[in-house]
Order: C-alpha cells, then structure tokens, then sequence
C-alpha cells in the first residue's frame, strides 16, 4: 500500500491487511521484456531498473494498464510519528508507539518491507501486486518465502494448503507459493500467490491477493508476467 494509505490506515486505527486505492503514481519504463508473455494478458512495460517507478534489485513486466507507485517506508514511518506527536495532547489520539506498531504491521511482514505496489484498478480489477524487499542475509529463497508468509497467522488469521514450488526465470531461481487465507474479522478465505527470490542485494517477494477468489484469479495472468520476466535490476 502506498505511503498515503499506510499512514491514512495508521491513523485510522486499522490493522487488518486491505486493498485501498493507490494515489497517482509514475509509469512503468519502456524498456519491457519481450519474451514469455502469458495468454490473455498484454505487458505494460517493466519496473525494477534505475529510473522506472520503482527501483528494486529485481526488474519485470507488468500487466497493461496497471499502475506502479513505490512505497518509501521510512518516510511512511517518520509521518505517522510526527502525526503522532502533533496529537499527543488529543486523547482520542493514537498512542505513539501503538502508531508505529501499526505502521510496521503494514510496512513488513517477516524478514521483508514493502517497497513497491501495482494497482490494478485502471485495467479493471480491484487488487495489487505488491513487491517487498529485504536486507542481504543467508536465507534462502524458501526460508524467506515461508517466514513471509507465517508472518500473517495471528489470532484472527490462519493460514490452509499452502503449496511450495520452485521456478526458474532470467538466471533467477526461485520458489513461489499459493495457499488460502482465513480472515476471522473479515469472515472470508481468499486464495493468495507468492514468491520469493534472493539477490546479492537482499531477498525479494512478489505478492498476490484480491478481493475475493474471483478477482485473484483474473489477476493471476499479470503475475506470471511478473514471475516470467524476472531479471536482475
């Protein structure tokens, strides 16, 4: 979620992952990769390199018309503290440390921080792709990928069939994974899809979700775009 959001969302008390709009953001670069475009789903350029939308160790295409925005979440976090201190003397206001809680409950997920969401909206479909990355380490691709993904249980939040396997793209070697996950608060299991490679640069993990099964499935074509064109930035 962009900065915006993850601050408006902090304020606002919420804690449960959503899909919220994305504000305006730059485009994707020209320069997209040629090969291995699935069907039904065309390639709207490629993030990852210096100068495109997001910068990331990694660089792949995205789907047509959807709209790439990078999340800068250290300025995200210095926001809500000072949003936090300018209430301190309001007492509806959010405790400070209960704020920053919040927006590291937002930003990260395991061993990994947001930096990048593709919004889908503008080709259709309510849903992002959402890219997080790392610091160098010694895990693997899998050990990063599935302290990713635990990182979501907790009370309200359980996790069911998830299914790893490893891929291959642009020199790049991988895992992914699909599983459902239960939202006791929201009162729905939706299918998600992720994945994870590890550069010299630190981990990255590429993640799917929808709003509802129905959404995630049309979504689906633009992350194997993604996963498909996988290079190094």
């Amino acid at each position: 979620m962009a900065h915006a959001a993850v601050v408006a969302m902090v304020l606002t008390g919420c804690s449960e992952t959503a899909e919220p709009d994305a504000g305006e953001s730059g485009g994707a670069s020209a320069g997209a990769t040629a090969d291995a475009k699935p069907a039904g789903v065309g390639s709207g350029g490629s993030i990852g390199a210096a100068g495109s939308a997001c910068e990331l160790p990694v660089r792949f295409d995205i789907a047509e018309s959807w709209e790439p925005e990078a999340i800068d979440a250290a300025a995200a976090r210095a926001e809500v503290d000072e949003m936090a201190d300018e209430g301190s003397d309001d007492p509806d206001s959010l405790d400070k440390e209960l704020a920053a809680e919040l927006a590291d409950s937002l930003l990260t997920q395991g061993p990994v921080t947001a930096a990048c969401e593709v919004d889908a909206k503008p080709a259709g479909h309510i849903g992002f792709l959402r890219v997080f990355t790392g610091e160098p380490g010694d895990d693997d691709a899998r050990t990063v990928l599935e302290d990713f993904v635990l990182a979501e249980e907790s009370e309200e939040v359980s996790l069911d069939e998830q299914r790893y396997r490893t891929f291959r793209s642009g020199g790049l070697t991988g895992v992914e994974v699909s599983y459902l996950r239960s939202s006791e608060i929201l009162e729905e299991t939706t299918k998600q899809r992720a994945l994870a490679v590890v550069t010299a640069d630190g981990p990255v993990v590429l993640h799917l979700g929808g709003l509802d099964d129905e959404e995630h499935e049309a979504m689906l074509p633009a992350f194997d775009l993604a996963k498909r064109t996988l290079r190094i930035s």
